[in-house]
Formats: C-alpha cells, structure tokens, sequence
C-alpha cells in the first residue's frame, strides 16, 4: 500500500508541473505574437498614409522654416525717390517669391536714432533680410547685425558710407546694395553747359548726410576745373535749411544740390526762396528736380529698387552669397529738367533733354 501511494503522489507531482509548463509556454508565445501582428498594420497604415501624399506637395513647402520669408524694410524718411525704391523692391521680389514673402515695412522719418530702432526690432524678430533705403538706414544696420543678409538702396557711394579705404566694390560681410550714383562729373558738365556764363555756384547739403559731403566735394572739384568758384553751404536738419539756403542763394548765380535726403523732403522751402530770387538750382535727383530744381541727371528710383530686389531673391533661394556679392548701379542716366520752373526763370534747354511729367 506504501509503495502504491506513493507512485500515485509521483504520478499527481508530475502531471502538475506539466500543466504549469505548458500554460507558462502558451503565453510567453502569445503575446508576443499578438504585439507583432499590431506593429505590422500599424507599419503598413503609415506606409500607405505616406504613399498617398503627392511628391509635388511634399516639395512646396519653402526652405524657410515652412511659413516663408520675411524682409523688415528701414526707409529713412517718405519722398519720391526712396518710396519708388521701395516699391521696386518690393514688386521685383513678390513677383520672385509670391506669397512665400511677407514685408516688415517701417518710416525712420528723418531720423538717424530711429533707423537704429527700427533695426534693432528686426533684428529681435530675426527677419530673413533687411533692406536699407538710404545711408542712415545702411549705417544703423550695419552697427545693429553682421549676420542677417542686408541689401542697401539709395546710397551714392558704400566706402563712405560704411568707412571702407580703398573701397574696390564688393562690401563682404552681410552687406551688398544698390547704388544711386549718377556721374557727378557729369552734374558738373550739365551745369556748364545749362549756365557757361554762370561765374559763381553755392553748394546746399545736409552736414548729417556723409554721401552729401562726399557728392559736393566731388562736384565742386570738377566746377572748380571748369572754371567756376564754388563754396559749400551745409545745414544741420530743416530746422536750419530756410537760412541757408537764403545765404547761398544771395551770393551765388546758380545753387547744386546733390542726392540729399534732408533736402528732397524740403523741396518747397528751396523753391520758395530761389525761384522768386530767379537763382536756377541743378540737383543730383529727379525728385528734387520736380520740387525745386531747373535740370537733374536723372536715374529711375524704381528700377533700382527693381535691381535690389532681384538680388535678394537670390539670397533668400541660396544662389548667391552676399558676401561676394558687387555693388550694383542704374544702368543708365537720362538728362531731364522741369519745364514749369525753366519756363518761370526763361531758360531754354538743349534739345537732348527730356522734360519731365509734372503732377
């Protein structure tokens, strides 16, 4: 009985651990079978997902982050000239980009501490580009970023504005532009050729402005070897402009202003005192022409705004470094002069000049 007992216990001993070795084995290979087949459709539903969206949609997104480019827009002060720029740039790169670029556009009017402002804000938004209308805008943003592309427009000559010796071009950096500079000795032959009997010429600018200095410098050097005695009369702001230009209009037989932004903004306090006074004025832009001036060696403000605009598309796509980017000049100078303000002094132009649409 014994030994039947206990063959009976070794028998129940056996079956039990059977049973548990067998339940231990079914789940260790069911669940991960379970876990496999989940995974597998869950592989195949994102592959068809992935399949479904077309090649060209995957492609459109632009290389800015998605959600497009943005181009904060520093404009020294509102006339003709720089709000022309403006628009070219403005129009030349929406027509590259379309809707992949939104502008940041802002006024400094006139004030040097402002542009500084304003470029400081771009420079906190991280805007992709900005764009400099005019030598203050340049200058503030050169001292407020050497990382962001910026692109100047309206400034006569960039180793001036900037302080570059020996300036052969190309700025380097993060800076390149557009050049508004008409050939000064040209100026200079237009003003001998419109007034040969003229003896003295008084130059008006703005002391504030360093492309102002830099043009009557150059202008009064070539007057000089033709023959004329020039002085320089420079003012400060507006504030100062009524009087001085009331000084060089009484000790002079024809007044020069250059490309001068202080002054393309007073354009009727110069016309006030000098048309009554019969002292023709040759200016450096056609703005100013259209206020207070007789003739200009005139270059379209649009398209160099056109030209500026072009070469940020260039940089915003990634085909060209700014680096190693020239300056860029209008491509041509058109002899042009006002007929309303000649027909008051009685000055008959040459034939090769162009008279300008007046509003």
């Amino acid at each position: 009985m014994k030994k039947i007992l206990a063959m009976v216990m070794a028998m129940t001993m056996g079956l039990s651990l059977v049973a548990c070795g067998g339940n231990s084995a079914a789940d260790s290979t069911t669940e991960p079978a379970a876990e496999d087949s989940t995974q597998t459709e869950d592989t195949d539903a994102v592959e068809e997902e992935e399949a479904e969206v077309p090649k060209e949609e995957q492609e459109e997104t632009p290389s800015a982050g998605g959600e497009g480019y943005t181009v904060g827009i520093c404009q020294l002060v509102q006339h003709d000239a720089l709000d022309a720029a403006t628009q070219g740039f403005k129009d030349a790169l929406t027509e590259e980009l379309g809707e992949a670029v939104s502008f940041d556009e802002q006024n400094a009017q006139n004030d040097s501490n402002t542009c500084s402002t304003i470029i400081n804000g771009f420079v906190s938004s991280g805007v992709d580009l900005i764009l400099a209308n005019a030598t203050p805008a340049l200058q503030a943003a050169q001292a407020g970023t050497n990382e962001i592309p910026i692109l100047g427009t309206s400034v006569t000559e960039y180793g001036v504005a900037l302080g570059i010796d020996n300036f052969d071009g190309t700025v380097g950096g993060n800076i390149s532009g557009t050049s508004d500079l008409a050939p000064l000795e040209d100026q200079a032959a237009m003003l001998q050729e419109l007034f040969p009997d003229a003896k003295n010429v008084g130059l008006v600018y703005c002391t504030a402005e360093a492309n102002s200095q830099y043009q009557v410098d150059t202008v009064q050097s070539a007057l000089e070897g033709l023959g004329y005695t020039c002085t320089q009369y420079g003012f400060s702001d507006s504030n100062d402009l009524s009087s001085v230009v009331t000084t060089a209009s009484d000790n002079n037989d024809v007044l020069y202003i250059p490309t001068d932004n202080t002054a393309a903004s007073n354009t009727s306090i110069v016309d006030n005192i000098c048309r009554p006074k019969k002292i023709p004025v040759v200016v450096g832009e056609e703005g100013i022409c259209a206020g207070c001036g007789v003739a200009t060696l005139s270059i379209s403000y649009y398209d160099l705004g056109v030209g500026t605009g072009k070469m940020a598309a260039k940089i915003l796509k990634g085909e060209a470094n700014i680096s190693e980017m020239p300056i860029e000049y209008a491509p041509q100078f058109t002899k042009k002069y006002n007929p309303v303000i000649c027909e008051d002094l009685g000055i008959t132009v040459p034939d090769d000049y162009v008279a300008m649409e007046m509003e």
